[in-house]
């Protein structure tokens, strides 16, 4: 089971950390993603990253502003985000998926936990 936390309130340049904790998993082995979702809009990919943490990818409208990593020892991910824009504004989900490549829609994974709501203020 997927848990994502850290969302909450935060003014446009703000920062925000997520954090996506597995819970009687180890996550060693899975590539892992975040996507989002706002009010009246499809799931979007935000940002991926490899089972062994080595590779990410990302959405053009996170690049250079947020960061995946992943902390197998830890079973969990983050998402650092910098330079929040209002835009950034929506319900964050983890996800896993068992695969060899990093994959960027959501129907290529498996997994899913319960999103984090991020609000950003103009």
């Amino acid at each position: 089971q997927l848990q994502a936390s850290g969302g909450g309130l935060v003014q446009t340049g703000g920062s925000l950390r997520l954090s996506c904790a597995a819970s009687g998993r180890s996550i060693s082995s899975y590539d892992m993603g975040w996507f989002r979702q706002a009010p009246g809009k499809e799931r979007e990919f935000v940002a991926a990253i490899n089972w062994r943490g080595d590779r990410s990818s990302y959405a053009d409208s996170v690049k250079g502003r947020f960061t995946i990593s992943k902390d197998n020892a830890k079973t969990s991910i983050y998402l650092l985000m910098n330079n929040l824009k209002p835009e950034d504004a929506a319900v964050y989900y983890c996800a896993a998926r068992v695969g060899s490549e990093i994959a960027s829609t959501p129907e290529m994974y498996h997994y899913w936990g319960h999103g984090t709501q991020v609000t950003v203020s103009s």
